[in-house]
């Protein structure tokens, strides 16, 4: 399959999402992206793990630099028998699919698909560490082309000179409706929530729509009721990170109260994503908790006093009746009826 990340915003282009090179793996910093453009260089698989648990790259960045993490990860090892490998790369995906908690299921089918391919490398006397490499190549290919059906669905609900409200980033799926509104000349305006406290989208999703040629405005999110009371949203939007087999989705936390407030006002809200086939419900889920420090300072700024606490739930989950509908690869599914896209489709290739 060909590279699919042709005029893709720079955000999604796969080397400035995470690269392997060289014995090192350089992630895009997207803590400090658009203001500046650096990246990190990770010289040792726990180092990858690092940066994603300090969400050097987040939303579906993490996934990409898991399979280079696993690449470096054989680079590391290779001066060892092929058993001694095997078990390093085993120790290598718990650490990198463990860097986040509540993303952990999906990323160990990463890692663990990484071990598999090093496997196969080993018995066919290929080369482990580019064997991985190509192998996280070629995942990328099958989730951007994925997200790009799901674009098809999603871009069919929302009419020409139509608004749309975000929420955080993305990641694949923004580039794609992107894309797909461009093909199919339709002029969209995009309002993003800013999303404290990292702020990303306010810095990716808005630099990704406005790079893109897109109508761009900014709120923070607290904004999002006079919003939706002033101007004319025609649909909410936001992707997940997890979407658990009972409807239930958990996403970037304040998610759950911009669909409430979707809901009051009659605005649609549609998830986009594949259904998880190991979350049969969502009380499976659980929900990182980071650094509440980071809730009180902006761009190192602390602007609390003294003694005063904060909270950080990176995420929290959203119930199916605030839900419009699941947008998904193979067409638009209701968030009750989730279980009949795992039966149709048991063997999930996204990854």
């Amino acid at each position: 399959m060909e590279r699919q990340d042709y005029t893709m915003p720079t955000l999604l282009q796969y080397e400035n999402v995470a690269w392997y090179e060289k014995g090192k793996v350089r992630i895009l910093d997207r803590r400090i992206y658009p203001t500046r453009v650096e990246f990190v260089e990770c010289e040792t698989h726990q180092a990858v793990a690092q940066a994603i648990t300090d969400m050097v790259t987040q939303s579906a960045g993490p996934y990409t630099a898991a399979g280079m993490g696993m690449a470096l990860a054989a680079k590391e090892c290779h001066a060892l028998t092929p058993t001694e490998q095997i078990a390093y790369l085993k120790q290598a995906s718990y650490t990198i699919a463990n860097a986040r908690p509540t993303t952990a299921n999906r990323m160990t089918l990463i890692t663990e698909k990484c071990v598999d391919v090093a496997q196969k490398a080993l018995e066919t006397g290929e080369d482990p560490t580019e064997a991985i490499k190509q192998n996280t190549i070629d995942s990328l290919n099958r989730r951007y082309y994925t997200m790009a059906q799901v674009a098809k669905y999603l871009i069919a609900k929302i009419p020409d000179n139509g608004t749309v409200l975000t929420q955080c980033f993305g990641e694949t799926i923004i580039g794609m409706l992107l894309r797909e509104a461009l093909e199919q000349q339709k002029t969209l305006r995009f309002f993003c929530a800013e999303t404290r406290p990292y702020l990303q989208g306010a810095r990716l999703t808005a630099s990704c729509c406005a790079e893109m040629g897109f109508d761009t405005t900014v709120i923070s999110d607290n904004m999002i009721a006079y919003l939706m009371e002033h101007e004319t949203i025609d649909l909410f939007t936001s992707a997940a990170d997890t979407i658990a087999q009972d409807g239930y989705i958990a996403n970037k936390v304040g998610t759950y109260q911009i669909a409430i407030l979707a809901q009051r006002f009659g605005i649609p809200y549609f998830v986009t994503g594949i259904p998880d086939t190991d979350k049969t419900s969502h009380e499976k889920i659980k929900i990182e908790m980071r650094d509440p420090e980071q809730v009180m300072e902006l761009n190192g700024i602390k602007h609390t006093l003294e003694g005063v606490k904060a909270l950080y739930p990176s995420f929290d989950i959203t119930p199916p009746e605030l839900i419009g509908a699941i947008v998904t690869d193979r067409g638009i599914f209701s968030p009750y009826d989730l279980k009949r896209y795992i039966t149709e489709q048991p063997e999930n290739n996204f990854y």
